[in-house]
């Protein structure tokens, strides 16, 4: 039987969490021949095809939560996990299950999905998670962004940020399933240095220049609010911390921008900010108003890649909001 694992697709802790996943589920309940991996990304319309589950086992990670039948394991962190009342009604039914048969956990006090499931699996199954707890250590970091300071994020110094890099901007659906395995059984410095990972590295950091560059020219802030339109220049992803490096005394940013697949409104908040975080907006609510999702200190909404005019009206309205109650 092969186990088909559903995550978070150009995203590290996504990458972690599948990673993690499979390790535990070898090592603690070895029912698996082997293990396939499908990125899933947000975007406007549908989440989940549900002809893409196979017949015989399937797991989401660091994702939203799908009602099919099909999904055995289900593991996430972010406040906006479910997309309907009644998705979070067929959850909370699960629990009911006895603990030991529970199968869908959800935690979004968690700082990383990857650092959640290696507890669930340490507490629950007896996995041990000293062999990989450094790459627990990195998604935490990651997807925290707990980084000593914007200057540190933005020069992306360590393995793992580097490869956060190379993942978020992915164009090929190869890529990530061929990295995922490598995640947990190498140190990441090593993955780094993979042949097919190595030579992505550099047109990705000199495009990392270019996009510092390019966000310095369009970036304004006011009232503690950044915003930025860059849908003209194409981006499969970018350092969402450069807002920060370029106005360390900002609240938020509001980014403007277009992929290959959709346009994406991203909402942030300044980690490094001294106001008090209880005086800070919840941005995943703010997020779910227009039918996107995060975290409370992070945030997006996707849109087709045609509706440029939408996503722009959308973000206009957000930072509006947001400077019209200024906390500095």
């Amino acid at each position: 039987m092969r186990v088909r694992v559903f995550y978070h697709d150009k995203c590290f802790d996504g990458a972690c969490s599948a990673s993690l996943f499979a390790r535990f589920h070898r090592e603690c309940i070895g029912t698996a021949s082997g293990y396939d991996y499908r990125g899933l990304v947000h975007r406007a319309g549908s989440l989940f095809d549900e002809s893409e589950f196979s017949d015989e086992e399937n797991a989401i990670v660091d994702f939203k939560y799908s009602t099919s039948p099909k999904v055995t394991w289900w593991f996430d962190h972010h406040q906006s996990a479910f997309l309907t009342d009644e998705d979070r009604a067929h959850f909370e039914a699960s629990q009911s299950d006895p603990v030991g048969s529970q199968r869908k956990f959800y935690d979004p006090k968690h700082t990383s999905c990857t650092s959640f499931i290696a507890q669930i699996a340490a507490e629950r199954f007896g996995f041990d998670m000293k062999p990989v707890a450094d790459m627990v250590y990195w998604a935490d970091i990651v997807d925290g962004a707990k980084y000593e300071s914007a200057e540190q994020a933005v020069a992306m110094p360590e393995p793992a940020m580097k490869l956060t890099l190379i993942i978020e901007a992915n164009r090929d659906p190869e890529f990530i399933p061929r990295l995922i395995p490598l995640l947990t059984s190498m140190p990441l410095a090593e993955v780094l240095e993979q042949p097919f990972v190595a030579p992505l590295l550099p047109p990705l950091l000199e495009r990392h220049q270019r996009a510092i560059e390019l966000i310095g020219q369009r970036a304004e802030e006011r009232d503690g609010t950044i915003f930025f339109d860059i849908v003209d220049h194409p981006l499969e992803g970018f350092n969402k911390f450069i807002p920060y490096f370029l106005h360390p005394k900002a609240i938020y940013s509001i980014g403007l921008s277009k992929s290959s697949f959709r346009t994406k409104v991203a909402v942030g908040s300044n980690p490094w900010t001294t106001v008090d975080p209880d005086r800070m907006i919840n941005l995943a609510e703010i997020c779910e108003r227009y039918g996107g999702g995060g975290h409370a200190r992070v945030g997006a909404i996707s849109f087709p890649p045609d509706k440029e005019d939408e996503a722009r009206a959308v973000a206009k309205d957000i930072v509006a909001g947001l400077r019209a109650k200024p906390l500095l």
